[in-house]
This record gives C-alpha cells, structure tokens and sequence, in this order.
C-alpha cells in the first residue's frame, strides 16, 4: 500500500463516530427548525405571543452553535483535518458554524418584537412588529435548516471516505507480521 495515500485515510472507526455525531446533530437541527414554530394554527401571529418561549428559541439555538463549535474545534484540531477528506468536512463543518451562529441573533429579535408588541401605538406599527417577528423566526428557522444541509453534507463527505477505505483494508491481526524469534543470547560458553 502506498504510505502516502495510507496517511490521508480518516481512521475507520474515528470516521464512524464523527459520522455517527454530525448525524445526531443533524437531527437535532432539524427538529428545532420544525417544532420551534411562532404562528398559530391559524397562520397568524398571536395576538399576545410569549416571550419566554420565544428567547428560549434563542437560547436552545445558542446552545447547538456551541455545540457544532466544539464539535469542528475538535476536528481541526486532528491531523486528519488537513488532508484532502478531511479539509472538505472541515469546509462543511465551517459553514454549519458560521449558519448555526446567525439563527440565535435572529429568534432574539423575534422576541424582542413580541414585548414591543403590546406597546404598538396602532394597528399599522402592530402589523410591521408582526411582519418582523415573522421574518426574524423564519430567517433563524432558514439557518438551522441550512447548519443542517451542511451538517448532511460533511457526513456525506465522511461516507465517500468510507468507501475508500475498501481500497486499502488495514491489515487484521492474524495478516500482521510475527515478530522475529529471539536471538542467541549474549554469553556463549
């Protein structure tokens, strides 16, 4: 095997258990951008929404960028990070950061409105803090679905890896080598 090319390869079982984590994530990302919600029923903003439950959207979001920040400042800091699989994952990752970073401002903002709402001084000023609010969610929601597509993509990234990995199968115990049998010893009589 070419120890060049053995070099680049992500190991096997450090590629499945980022897998595995990009995955959970994922997962995570894009059950908030789903369930997280600001309209009624209806479709309509509500008349009184929370603001309790609105920042804890910020709150909740802030919490999974400082998750995918911890997770890519891990990876970065592996020798794997730098070869040609893991630069493009490390791409990926860099952008899930920089998308997950901007949802939380945004849902902050959304709750901001829904306290300026019962202040509005007519129904025109109403409509526009509507309109932000509505804007503002579904930006931050935009942002958890678009951290995920790049968390999707990183993981698909990490998969290509696999399949390379069927070119050059490491060696299991039984293939490796056995060590050479002792030596004479050093008296000789």
């Amino acid at each position: 095997m070419n120890p060049d090319i053995q070099r680049e390869l992500i190991p096997r079982g450090d590629t499945l258990r980022l897998i595995e984590a990009l995955d959970g994530m994922k997962a995570k990302f894009v059950d908030a951008a789903g369930q997280w919600q600001l309209l009624d029923d209806a479709g309509h903003v509500p008349s009184s929404p929370a603001y309790a439950e609105l920042i804890q959207h910020a709150a909740d979001a802030q919490a999974l960028c400082g998750d995918i920040v911890q997770l890519t400042a891990e990876f970065a800091r592996t020798a794997h990070s730098t070869n040609r699989d893991g630069s493009a994952v490390l791409a990926h990752l860099a952008t899930a950061v920089t998308m997950s970073g901007f949802a939380a401002p945004y849902f902050a903002e959304t709750a901001e409105s829904a306290l300026a709402l019962p202040r509005a001084s007519g129904p025109i000023d109403r409509q526009y803090l509507e309109n932000r609010m509505v804007l503002n969610h579904g930006t931050a929601r935009a942002y958890l679905r678009r951290t995920s597509e790049s968390l999707r993509d990183a993981v698909r990234e990490l998969h290509s890896h696999l399949e390379f990995h069927r070119f050059f199968p490491t060696p299991s115990r039984q293939e490796t080598p056995a060590p050479p049998p002792p030596g004479p010893s050093g008296r000789h009589r």
